[in-house]
């Protein structure tokens, strides 16, 4: 895929015109914001990007698009214990905290400190020292402003009015021709700066479940063959230029990694192609089953997309706290 985009004046080079890292024969955008540049294709959000976005709210429905923070309950990763909240009370009211509260545990962000691409390091070529001095923290993330037109791509939705299966149990690389499949089944013409939220069906079905099948999947998001399955995005990196090429901002899906899972060494690791290389946020988790049954009924499935992660100094990712306005 050839051409390239511009923003307030800037040529973006396309995906074909970026840089290798080293032998990998894999393009990285290390530099194309400038040297010191830690929110990646945040940097497609433009004011002119905002202020269109902001056109499209026209019912004025707003639309939470984050589950409960204590779920998936159990967890899906072994690493993360369901976290502990507690309510203290007294005379004159109450005060809470919470213990063991993974950021990364519910709908979120990761963020551009989340993944390295091997030995060349995280985005921009950063290595463990410059992240420990703060650089690449989600609070960056936060300060710039995760504001902007949001898209759904309902490919759960497209698939069964298509007659096409599409297992959330299973796994399947959803590619990037099938990705434009979906926009041009939608009507919906992707613009620079856009934030892509991918419905698979995935957290529907998940939902659906009950406490025995939710106990059954915990601890299963690892690498293994005989981990969770999930559809997702297709590693390939023609997905990464797909997307690279139309100028996405960030990406986020109902399932929990957005790329299909489980992972396989010999294909490739999405998070790496695109969060370490690109620099583009991924988000998970994300509940997009209201917004979808909105945009259905309205025949329209871009809106203002907003999402406020947690300013944590030096922090990895964050809750999502994001918002659908229609």
């Amino acid at each position: 895929m050839s051409g390239a985009g511009t923003a307030a004046g800037t040529r973006w080079p396309s995906y074909d015109e970026l840089a290798e890292v080293g032998d990998s024969g894999l393009r990285c955008s290390w530099g194309v914001f400038g040297a010191g540049d830690e929110v990646g294709t945040l940097n497609f959000v433009t004011p002119a990007a905002r202020r269109a976005a902001a056109a499209s709210v026209t019912e004025g429905v707003a639309i939470d698009l984050s589950l409960p923070l204590n779920l998936p309950l159990p967890q899906l990763a072994r690493s993360r214990p369901s976290y502990r909240h507690t309510i203290f009370r007294d005379r004159g009211g109450r005060d809470d905290k919470v213990d063991d509260f993974y950021l990364q545990g519910s709908t979120q962000w990761d963020g551009l400190a989340h993944v390295r691409f091997r030995e060349h390091g995280y985005y921009g070529g950063r290595q463990e020292a410059q992240l420990d001095a703060g650089e690449l923290s989600i609070e960056r993330l936060a300060e710039h402003g995760m504001v902007g037109r949001g898209v759904l791509v309902d490919v759960a939705a497209h698939a069964e009015r298509s007659g096409i299966e599409l297992s959330p149990d299973r796994r399947h690389g959803i590619t990037a021709e099938e990705l434009q499949w979906v926009l041009d089944a939608q009507g919906t013409v992707l613009r620079s700066g856009d934030f892509l939220l991918l419905r698979t069906g995935w957290l529907r079905w998940y939902l659906a479940l009950d406490a025995d099948g939710r106990t059954a999947l915990a601890a299963s998001l690892h690498p293994g063959v005989d981990g969770l399955q999930c559809p997702g995005l297709d590693c390939a990196p023609e997905t990464a230029e797909w997307l690279w090429n139309h100028r996405v901002a960030a990406v986020a899906a109902d399932n929990p990694a957005v790329e299909a899972l489980p992972v396989r060494a010999e294909q490739g690791y999405l998070h790496r192609l695109l969060v370490a290389l690109l620099g583009m946020p991924f988000g998970e988790l994300w509940n997009l089953e209201e917004l979808a049954e909105r945009c259905a009924a309205l025949t329209r499935y871009e809106f203002l997309f907003s999402s406020v992660p947690l300013k944590i100094p030096g922090g990895v990712g964050s809750p999502g706290n994001g918002v659908a306005l229609l």
